[in-house]
């Protein structure tokens, strides 16, 4: 291990939505470089064989993360059982796509419930820690939170408010020693997006785009850049790197986008594709309000 990567050794993180796919490969990668590992999130079998995974200590909670109340007690248990907790990565999320006038109003509006009403609770409730050990929060965004598309109104919707509301946290914290940041990641190989793949909407929407932007990367590949940016307490990471020039011609995407959708998405039989992968399942069917744990041990 190099001096770099004994940074955060011997801290305590959380990582929402930890279950799979990103989450557990960001928690697997803050293990390997010493981190203990808190995971939230409401697939409790795998949060907790994931947990069990990690070469450091770590325990999961079963808990839905847009209920204010059940998160509060989350992170007290945190706090009291794993110690004082300096990093939180808001990663949990849910996706659906599909025309807007055929979504159902209850997957559209948990999307938006889990991916910015959930990151909002999760600051709220982690917050009053971070203040105490001068800690970092890093919110998962997207490249839907730069230039939103056609078809995925919900999740771009959320990611464009989960950008705003981080930019808003960092200034607030600023002056009181928490840092804030975001990462923009592009499409991730995860069995959320291999779920979307097996939708027309969502094959015919990645074959409209340019070859590197839709080009999946592993997650453990992100999970790497996202965790070096919390080392470094970056307050912007981009995977990939190219992302980063998209902040300069964001003002002009939503014409270019809209002149592309006219001569690709050229389909009438799309439909809604409702939550998508196992994450969207739990999310769909989420039964969890007492902030129980998923780890009896």
């Amino acid at each position: 291990m190099t001096d770099r990567k004994r940074i955060l050794s011997g801290r305590t993180a959380v990582v929402t939505g930890g279950a799979r796919g990103l989450g557990k490969a960001i928690a697997k990668e803050l293990a390997a470089r010493g981190v203990n590992v808190a995971l939230l999130g409401l697939e409790g079998g795998a949060l907790a064989r994931t947990a069990a995974e990690l070469p450091t200590t770590s325990r999961s909670w079963l808990v839905d993360i847009t209920d204010d109340d059940a998160m509060a007690r989350a992170a007290e248990d945190v706090q009291r059982l794993m110690g004082p907790v300096s990093i939180v990565v808001a990663n949990a999320g849910v996706a659906e796509a599909g025309p807007f006038l055929d979504s159902g109003p209850a997957s559209w509006r948990r999307v938006i419930e889990v991916n910015l009403i959930g990151s909002a609770v999760t600051a709220r409730s982690f917050f009053p820690y971070l203040l105490d050990s001068r800690g970092h929060y890093l919110q998962i965004a997207s490249t839907a939170s730069i230039g939103a598309v056609p078809m995925m109104s919900a999740y771009c919707a959320s990611k464009a408010g989960v950008e705003s509301f981080t930019h808003s946290l960092r200034a607030e914290m600023a002056p009181r020693g928490v840092s804030v940041g975001i990462a923009y990641l592009n499409w991730i190989d995860t069995d959320m997006i291999r779920d979307a793949d097996r939708y027309a909407v969502m094959s015919e929407l990645r074959r409209s785009l340019p070859g590197p932007a839709r080009t999946a990367r592993s997650a453990e590949h992100m999970a790497r850049h996202v965790v070096t940016a919390v080392e470094r307490r970056t307050p912007s990471v981009y995977v990939p790197g190219w992302l980063r020039g998209s902040q300069l011609v964001r003002g002009v995407l939503p014409g270019i986008i809209t002149r592309v959708s006219r001569k690709k998405l050229t389909h009438s039989h799309f439909t809604a594709t409702g939550l998508l992968g196992a994450g969207g399942r739990a999310a769909r069917h989420a039964t969890v309000r007492d902030g129980g744990t998923a780890d009896p041990h």
